[in-house]
């Protein structure tokens, strides 16, 4: 599904002759491409599926962000305005971020679903995250969010 969505992207790119769009999108389809491949000579599998393409645009995102921040830094605004251009056109293939109170809810859930009582399960209540959010939210931040609300049950069951 969102293989396609690309290439019909990057056709109306090509169409359109819009340059900058139009590169951003090849370097999406060769990345997946590249783990096509990878998935191919390890697994012989034909190809990736969203949630694993979902996951290459985040790891794009992110990239790209780091490198934004980078060129701010460094006074390259010119070509931070490139990457964030790119980001937008990226983030165009990705479900809608969720809110801050969506995440809560998600962490909530995913912590009474696993039955989580320690930092210990931290890796299962991220897995759990991941299988159902993937490109949906920051797992970065998650994951501190995570340790913060096992620390309060923790915190709590200590007092009863």
């Amino acid at each position: 599904m969102i293989r396609e969505r690309l290439k019909e992207a990057q056709k109306d790119a090509m169409r359109e002759r819009e340059a900058k769009r139009l590169s951003t999108l090849r370097l999406v389809n060769a990345a997946i491409k590249d783990r096509d491949i990878a998935a191919r000579s390890s697994e012989g599998a034909n190809g990736v599926s969203d949630a694993d393409i979902m996951a290459i645009l985040a790891k794009m995102i992110k990239q790209r962000q780091d490198s934004s921040k980078m060129f701010e830094e460094a006074g390259r605004i010119e070509l931070a305005e490139g990457e964030r251009a790119e980001i937008k056109v990226i983030e165009e293939f990705l479900p809608k971020q969720l809110s801050e109170s969506q995440v809560e809810a998600a962490i909530t859930a995913a912590i009474a679903e696993v039955g989580a009582s320690s930092i210990r399960d931290m890796g299962k209540i991220m897995g759990a995250l991941k299988s159902k959010y993937t490109g949906q939210m920051d797992f970065g931040k998650a994951g501190a969010a995570v340790k913060a609300a096992l620390a309060e049950s923790v915190r709590s069951s200590v007092y009863e």
